[in-house]
């Protein structure tokens, strides 16, 4: 009997990641012990990567409801909210973190590549992208390799495809030391009235596999995703994917073109476990079945079996569903941008798919089984606070000696030569923010990378945001933060936010300190998601982030739930950068001043404290700070705003100077603690600058918000003056804080 249709035994299936309970449900749901084929099947839509079976229990509690909201979580490839004007805004952000780690630049380049085919396998031009980025430490040869090959990878795919990348975030911490996690977003613009369905329909209607050829890259890697790196998973290298960002190119407008016709039914990417995964949860979604020829699949290597056909992830590609009789104008449109479209089977009555190899049926099974919300397993695992969660609480910050004026001098040095701090230009300049835009993005350095939407007034504002020290020392408090500090970002531009999307990067969930953090966290972020009125539209869970240690112990990384956001800018005129403009301008503090050192930078890597509570949140102060920040906007009165995070209050007014190459004077608050007030984080706070003939229409818009701005001082021609005491000049602060990250590469 052939290897593909021989009985699955259960030791195969324990090494594919098929725990003996589900071995024994796919037995009963088949009447009969699946074979080789049928158990890989099982086995990659089973796997936590594909069917969130330890997490779905939790992300359900999450909102997903809105009154602008056209395609919600779970519904589609990627959530849809409506901007108005007869136009939808689609957007996602998915991790492609155990890829990266053993082949850095292919796995950020593929994940780049994947969440864009989430966007316009629904009809949307990408039209922005945006990467959430950790890494260990940097004096590692290790880190450095990760770094370089991330960040290469995502520069040379995203540029070659032709989507700029306009913000993004970089952090670095041992616990991701050989896990780093590489989160990518992608948003995308449509006709509100035009979307594409990921379902398929109509019994007899023709299915096809449209784009690049498939071979042996990315086989079982949604399985490899869903367990824990160890010395061993360079041996899995063949589980990361190759990707083409030309020949991604070509599919986006063959894609695009095929929209504008009458032909599609549905249409999904093939992401996680290729075929498999597409042909199962299209005809899940429909509530029909599919017959699927895998010999009439185009392929690289000739000698696949059925198992390497269906569960191959190469790249650039997808699954089209097809009105009978349209099958040429299809063909027409792919060899029109010379790519494949091949004709591999049918939709059929019923819930069965049906894999057929020359003729042959190897895999038989019922889709409905496969799916999330079918009968995928569902777990609730147990929870367990770690013991050192009370240990932290008790931090006395009276335990950490106040420093001096002058020692806040060299404070300040050390904090914007941190990795953390430091200016990430070595980054950035690899990536094009301008590549295909037309003049759609704004040049204007601000909070949330801002884009035009063309045919409108309006732009979008957008952000992706997480301090994962915060979660670390309270997940539920954490993950609200990174909400809140996200709708910051996007409140300082002017715009007002919209909705999220999540990329949830957590430890082992069999690890019930790893599962609280990951409860308490969604905790989090459905408070503030429902505080801030910014409904959930997708996202992706991704675990077994951790180190497995010789022992057998492991090494999570900090829980880190990436929140990207989209926020809508009605009028782009009045997009408010967070630069000083000139001399003499006025600085203002919104929110109040705060001596909370909690959970900061400077805490941690200065002082070295690395347990502590999360800092100071209010999360009712927040909001009236928000809708302060967009109505300061709208009315043209800021100058520049800018929150204050990662750094505290001395890095935030830094980075408003260093652009325009200006300087501030300012004035401490005597009633709290001088290293709080300069380098703590407490939220809710923002920063604004205006020139002193607006600033009674500010008192105005503040005291509407039941805010009381703090006057800090003045905008210099270059000198950088706290309490009187020269902190530097600008233009030598900067020199450091550009040069900091690049200088910490080239060492040996």
């Amino acid at each position: 009997m052939k290897a593909s249709i021989a009985p699955a035994t259960l030791e195969q299936a324990q090494d594919m990641g098929l725990r003996p309970e589900e071995f024994e449900q796919i037995k009963t749901i088949l009447g009969r012990t699946p074979n080789f084929t049928e158990m890989c099947v099982y086995s990659v839509m089973w796997s936590e990567h594909c069917s969130y079976k330890n997490s779905i229990k939790w992300l359900k509690t999450l909102p997903k409801e809105g009154s602008h909201m056209l395609v919600k979580a779970g519904e589609e490839n990627a959530g849809i909210v409506d901007i108005g004007d007869g136009l939808g805004c689609a957007f996602k952000i998915e991790s492609h973190n155990h890829p990266s780690a053993i082949e850095p630049y292919q796995g950020a380049a593929t994940g780049v590549g994947g969440i864009n085919r989430d966007i316009f396998t629904m009809g949307a031009r990408p039209i922005a992208q945006l990467n959430s980025l950790r890494f260990g430490d940097l004096s590692n040869p290790r880190t450095k390799w990760l770094l370089e090959g991330v960040v290469k990878g995502i520069g040379d795919y995203g540029n070659s495809f032709g989507v700029p990348i306009v913000g993004g975030e970089v952090f670095f911490d041992s616990s991701y030391q050989v896990n780093p996690l590489v989160n990518a977003m992608s948003v995308g613009i449509l006709e509100a009235d035009k979307i594409i369905s990921a379902t398929a329909a109509g019994p007899g209607n023709p299915v096809y596999i449209v784009g690049s050829a498939t071979g042996k890259d990315g086989i079982q890697g949604a399985s490899f995703a869903s367990k824990d790196i160890t010395e061993e998973s360079a041996d899995d290298l063949p589980s990361v994917q190759v990707g083409d960002p030309f020949q991604e190119k070509l599919l986006l407008e063959a894609t695009l073109e095929l929209a504008k016709t009458t032909a599609v039914v549905g249409m999904q990417d093939m992401g996680a476990a290729g075929i498999t995964c597409s042909t199962s949860e299209m005809s899940a979604a429909g509530e029909v079945g599919m017959d699927i020829h895998l010999d009439r699949v185009p392929l690289r290597q000739q000698d696949m079996e059925p198992f390497e056909i269906l569960l191959s992830e190469s790249q650039e590609r997808m699954l089209v569903v097809v009105h009978k009789g349209q099958e040429e104008e299809v063909k027409d449109i792919f060899k029109k941008w010379d790519l494949h479209a091949e004709h591999i089977g049918e939709v059929t009555e019923g819930d069965r798919i049906r894999y057929f190899m020359n003729g042959e049926l190897v895999g038989d099974v019922p889709g409905s089984t496969l799916v999330l919300g079918g009968g995928a397993p569902v777990y609730e695992r147990e929870y367990t606070e770690p013991a050192w969660y009370a240990e932290a609480q008790a931090f006395d910050p009276n335990s950490v000696p106040v420093p001096s004026l002058d020692e806040c001098v060299d404070i300040a040095q050390k904090l914007i030569c941190l990795p953390n701090i430091a200016s990430k230009k070595w980054v950035w300049e690899q990536y094009d923010s301008m590549v295909g835009t037309i003049n759609r993005t704004t040049n204007r350095p601000s909070d949330a990378g801002v884009v035009s939407v063309r045919g409108t007034e309006k732009a979008l504002a957008l952000t992706v945001d997480c301090n994962a020290r915060y979660v670390e020392a309270d997940p539920e408090i954490g993950t609200a933060i990174a909400v809140a500090e996200a709708a910051r970002n996007i409140s300082c531009t002017g715009a007002e936010p919209s909705a999220i999307t999540n990329c949830l990067n957590f430890g082992n969930p069999y690890n019930p300190e790893v599962y609280w953090q990951f409860v308490g966290a969604i905790q989090g972020m459905g408070r503030a998601c429902r505080h801030f009125n910014t409904p959930v539209t997708g996202g992706n869970v991704s675990f077994y982030n951790q180190t497995a240690n010789p022992d057998g112990s492991a090494q999570a990384v900090f829980p880190t739930p990436t929140i990207g956001m989209v926020g809508v800018m009605q009028d782009r005129k009045h997009h408010t950068g967070l630069d000083f403009k000139e001399k003499g301008e006025l600085i203002f503090l919104l929110g109040g001043s705060s001596g909370c050192i909690n959970a900061s930078e400077y805490l941690a890597n200065v002082v070295g404290i690395h347990r502590s509570p999360a800092p100071h949140f209010d999360i009712d102060e927040e909001s009236k700070l928000h809708a302060c920040l967009r109505e300061v906007a709208q009315k043209g009165l800021a100058a520049a705003a800018h929150d204050v995070a990662d750094g505290g209050l001395f890095i935030t007014l830094l980075e408003m100077a260093m652009p325009g190459g200006l300087g501030f004077d300012i004035v401490t608050d005597d009633e709290v603690r001088l290293d709080g007030f300069l380098f703590g984080e407490g939220q809710g706070r923002a920063v604004v600058s205006l020139r002193e003939e607006d600033q009674d229409d500010f008192f105005d818009v503040c005291e509407k918000h039941g805010l009381q701005p703090t006057l800090l001082g003045h905008v210099t021609k270059g000198k950088v003056v706290v309490d009187d005491k020269r902190f530097g000049f600008c233009e030598e602060l900067r020199a450091y804080y550009d040069n900091a990250l690049e200088e910490i590469l080239t060492e040996d």
